[in-house]
């Protein structure tokens, strides 16, 4: 496989306005390395057989994690990473604008495989290629 050029993450943030919409910026393997534009919430939902890794590039990212020991939230600063398990229902929120770069299996969907009501504002998908 030939290499592609270097994608510059904040050209590929600059590409688009849509909130809770990853793009796919470069696979690895069978994985898809995705950057989103988020604010707000997105819905309680779960992967039953893939972990979840988030990056945070801008801003603040919480999840609400529902564990066996009880409901908790993790916070992520700017340049935090996390790593939810798989088969563990949570719920991401950005308090303010932010930018996360996620890396899940490709083909998984944004909201799972199990999930609440999807609102409006999120955008059920495997990820939309960079325009």
């Amino acid at each position: 496989m030939e290499p592609k050029a270097p994608v510059s993450l904040t050209e590929a943030l600059a590409s688009f306005d849509a909130l809770w919409s990853p793009r796919i910026v470069t696979t690895v393997n069978d994985y898809d390395i995705r950057v989103a534009k988020v604010e707000g919430e997105h819905l309680w939902h779960v992967h039953d057989s893939t972990d979840e890794f988030f990056l945070v590039v801008e801003g603040e990212l919480h999840i609400g994690l529902r564990e066996a020991a009880g409901e908790r939230t993790v916070v992520l600063p700017r340049g935090s990473v996390f790593t939810v398990p798989r088969g563990v229902e949570h719920k991401p929120y950005a308090p303010v604008p932010a930018a996360i770069l996620v890396i899940e299996p490709t083909g998984t969907s944004t909201v799972g495989d199990r999930h609440d009501e999807v609102p409006d504002h999120v955008d059920e998908t495997t990820g939309h290629a960079l325009s």
